[in-house]
């Protein structure tokens, strides 16, 4: 939608609230409301966010009958993802997605399909050369099993190693990654020392689910304020 004037926006609001002028517009603008972008000659540009956000308003005023005061409240809440409340209501949190790049706890209690590689077969499916899969190896980003085969989750390690490979990024470069997860699965070990059997496994998906959970949210939160 392309930015539209004062004018415009009236006309837009016309048909569902018919009374709506431009000095009730430009009244809404003075009390904080909305603040359309200006051009350099200080004419009003209204985007399309400023137009639901205006209809927003009219409808709190004509429907629940809200002052502007609590319609200020309410778009405040808004602007910070809440859900707003009424008048004299705190705004609800509402709650987060789940993330999809940490695997629940149920995927994680059941596992899925799981593969057994050879070294070179490895290399081959994840498009990595032998002398990077040694130094993943050498680094403790790969571990292959007692019969020397690589499973599922060895896969998705070398994939993602070969996709970082691309951006310059060596083995030697990811071992705080082996670190951290080294760490992290020291804790789930320990929180659920005291358990035995299905009780453990079940505690030990749960626990693992919630530190994958945790670690993402670090990681976007640390990416989100160093850009």
């Amino acid at each position: 939608m392309r930015p539209l004037t004062i004018g415009a926006v009236v006309a837009a609001l016309a048909e569902e609230f018919p009374d709506v002028t431009v000095s009730k517009v430009r009244f809404l603008e003075a009390e904080g409301l909305v603040t359309p972008e200006r051009t350099g000659s200080g004419y009003r540009r209204y985007a399309e966010a400023d137009v639901e956000r205006l209809r927003y308003v009219l409808r709190a005023q004509r429907d629940r009958f809200w002052p502007l005061r609590v319609i200020k409240d309410a778009l405040a809440a808004l602007d910070r993802g809440l859900v707003p409340g009424g008048p004299d209501e705190q705004p609800v949190v509402p709650e987060p997605a789940a993330d999809p790049e940490v695997p629940d706890a149920a995927s994680l209690l059941e596992g899925g399909p799981t593969v057994r590689l050879t070294r070179a077969e490895l290399a081959a499916t994840a498009g990595l050369d032998d002398a990077l899969v040694g130094d993943l190896l050498d680094h403790g980003l790969l571990r292959a099993g007692a019969d020397g085969m690589h499973g599922t989750d060895d896969l998705r390690a070398a994939r993602a190693a070969a996709g970082l490979a691309r951006y310059g990024v060596e083995a030697r470069h990811l071992r705080p990654a082996r670190t951290a997860a080294d760490r992290e699965v020291g804790l789930v070990e320990q929180v659920t020392a005291g358990l035995r059997g299905e009780d453990r496994r079940r505690a030990a998906a749960e626990v693992t689910h919630l530190v994958l959970a945790l670690h993402t949210a670090l990681v976007r939160t640390g990416l989100d304020t160093s850009g």
